[in-house]
This record gives structure tokens, sequence and C-alpha cells, in this order.
């Protein structure tokens, strides 16, 4: 009886083992942030690794957050397109955080803000359906679009932030737009120069959601 026990206890023990390995291997495992942007976060007209993901990346190594990044932001990208790829894209690499940067081309192209703003809904909807946390993020349209538009536009982040309980930065080139030197000829993407402001407008939201 008295080895039985000693057995039973040996396996006991050791199963705890496994488990405390276990626990401790899921512990440390490295987040994933997931980053479904268009040209403002696929580094348009700038050299590679310079761009504000690329600087996300190196803030998490020198701040020692195990996290890895992956950029699967495409120029020119809309909604519509960033509702399409989501889905695989998630599948792909489990992310623990998705980073939504879309709506500027919508706003560009003058697409309804209603269809872009149910392309983001159904977005978080599913990432938060695959566990993952989502960071929304925020543009402006440039006053020449009418006002009526230009409101609808910004306070469509602000309301889909409210509803869907994510956190939000309300404008993602807020200190840059205003500076007209922060901008390649084309007046539209920001110089390389600019994109370390950008990355601090958006850090103080990301920080937080890998805790």
């Amino acid at each position: 009886m008295l080895a039985r026990f000693k057995i039973s206890k040996g396996i006991a023990g050791a199963a705890a083992a496994l488990a405390l390995a276990a626990s401790g291997s899921a512990y440390s495992a490295p987040k994933t942030v997931l980053v479904v942007g268009d040209s403002l976060s696929a580094e348009y007209g700038i050299a590679r690794g310079s761009g504000w993901v690329a600087l996300l990346e190196q803030r998490l190594k020198q701040r020692k957050i195990d996290a890895r990044v992956v950029n699967a932001s495409i120029s020119g990208d809309t909604t519509s397109g960033g509702r399409t790829r989501l889905p695989a894209l998630l599948q792909q690499h489990k992310p623990n955080l998705v980073v939504l940067e879309l709506g500027a081309n919508d706003g560009l192209r003058g697409l309804p803000v209603n269809a872009a703003e149910d392309n983001l809904r159904t977005m978080i909807a599913l990432a938060q359906k695959n566990s993952a946390r989502v960071l929304l993020v925020g543009m402006r349209m440039p006053p020449n679009y009418g006002r009526a538009y230009t409101e609808r536009f910004a306070g469509m982040y602000k309301e889909l932030s409210g509803e869907m309980k994510v956190p939000l930065v309300p404008f993602m080139l807020e200190g840059v737009a205003q500076e007209a030197s922060s901008f390649q000829p084309d007046r539209l993407h920001p110089l390389a120069s600019a994109h370390p402001t950008i990355l601090n407008n958006i850090w103080p939201q990301v920080a937080p959601l890998l805790q």
C-alpha cells in the first residue's frame, strides 16, 4: 500500500510539474500584433523599415515587450478590401491584437460612410470573435470634401469605438497633417521623418493592450 501511495504521489507530482511547465510556456509565448491598414501603414514611398509599424516593432523590443508585429497593410486598400482579407489573416496569424487602420481610401473616393462603418464594424466583431483585442485607428478628411461629409466620416470612428467597446486613436496624423513639409510631393503620404510622430499617436493605446 505504501509503495502504491508513493507511485501515485510520484505520478501526481510529475503531472503537476508538466502542467506548471505548460502554463509557464503559454504565459511566456510572444503575443502577435496584426496591423491591417492601407498605404499609411504599408510604407508607401519611404524606405522599408522606416514606417510607423516597423518603428512599433522596434519600440516593443526596446521596452522588452515580447510581441511580434505582422504588417498586413496594402497600399490603396479600403475597408471593403480589409473585410475580405481579414478572415484568412486571423486564421493564419492568430493575433492577440488587431490594429485596424482603414478608411482613408474610402473617404478620398467619397464612398458612403455607412458602408465603411459597416465594414469596420464587421471586422471588429470578427476579430473579437477570434479572441483578439482591437485598436481602431481614426482618420479625417480634408475640408474640401464638405463639412457634412468630413464630420460624419470622423464621427464614424468615435461611434464604433463606443458601440464596440474598443480603444480609439482619434486621428493618426495628429501633429503631421498640419505641416505641409511633413508630406511627400503627393501631399497625401507622410515622409519617413513624420512616422515617429504617427507612432507616438498610436503607442499610448497599443501598449496597454499588450500587458
